[in-house]
């Protein structure tokens, strides 16, 4: 296969946002989601715990707000959607927020005692400070530890992308994709890729995050056997990736998420936190499709 028609120019690296309560206090930011709201207001949405990592006790998300993404002052709101132990969720994971039909949709990861046995979970909010739970209850589960929801609109129908195994117990690790077309009912999932490594923790999959890119589509995955590091798949198919279409491209972000200017669709950034990592950081991303 011929290389992929795209090219990633990544610029320098700065920090975004620290949330930590005091210096001697540090608190990471793993997983996150941004998104802007009508009124031009940026807000951040992210797994927040004190260091050091503690992934099963991470039991609430983040949430603050700034200006712009260019150097603002960013306010820390009281934390939304904590762990539900009342419904047998231990912890909370990988926020993605959409905006549709006037609400704000944020999916993520409701984990549970059984890792064969985490759910995607939906609320639902009008402002991004009060948010209601789908009424319906969990969206589904899914293979060991799946999770990192990410979600966006193909024409007629919506995609949802989440880190599986190929078995509930373990296997090897892929990014399902399922379809949609009122974001709640999904269908089964189907394989977008799957890596040649096999396991049940972590994996090579994690995190994915996808966006057209010309006449094709990216695929982004955190490669979590190299803590910060985020590869790139080409691919003319939004249903499916391979290893034959990756870029050539060095980035070196943990939990990776692609953001895109409103106002200038052609200017994109890509973000990065993760345990002991003092935050988050951001640096533009040029593509050339």
């Amino acid at each position: 296969m011929p290389p992929a028609p795209v090219r990633l120019i990544p610029g320098a690296k700065r920090r975004l946002l620290d949330a930590s309560p005091s210096a001697e206090d540090p608190w990471y930011i793993n997983d996150h989601t941004l998104i802007r709201d009508a009124d031009g207001t940026w807000h951040v949405f992210g797994i927040w715990h004190p260091e050091p990592a503690d992934p099963l006790g991470e039991n609430l998300f983040l949430h603050a707000t700034a200006p712009d993404l260019t150097g603002s002052e960013w306010t820390i709101h009281d934390p939304v959607l904590h762990a539900r132990t009342e419904i047998g969720e231990t912890h909370v994971w990988a926020p993605h927020v959409i905006h549709h039909d006037g609400r704000y949709w944020m999916f993520y990861c409701g984990g549970r005692a059984d890792h064969a046995d985490y759910r995607i979970e939906l609320a639902i909010s009008t402002d991004l400070f009060t948010w209601t739970h789908h009424e319906g209850g969990s969206l589904f589960a899914d293979g060991y530890d799946a999770r990192d929801p990410m979600v966006l609109r193909d024409g007629e129908r919506w995609l949802l992308y989440c880190t599986r195994t190929s078995e509930p117990t373990g296997g090897f690790h892929e990014v399902g994709v399922r379809t949609s077309t009122d974001l709640v009912t999904w269908s089964e999932p189907s394989v977008a890729y799957r890596s040649t490594v096999s396991g049940t923790v972590g994996g090579p999959t994690e995190s994915p995050f996808v966006i057209r890119a010309g006449d094709g589509w990216l695929l982004f995955v955190c490669e979590s056997g190299e803590y910060d590091r985020t590869l790139a798949y080409y691919s003319r198919d939004p249903l499916h990736f391979e290893d034959a279409g990756q870029v050539d491209v060095d980035l070196d972000e943990h939990c990776a998420e692609i953001v895109t200017d409103p106002e200038n669709p052609a200017r994109t950034w890509i973000t990065g936190g993760g345990w002991d990592r003092g935050g988050l950081t951001i640096r533009d991303l040029e593509i050339r499709a």
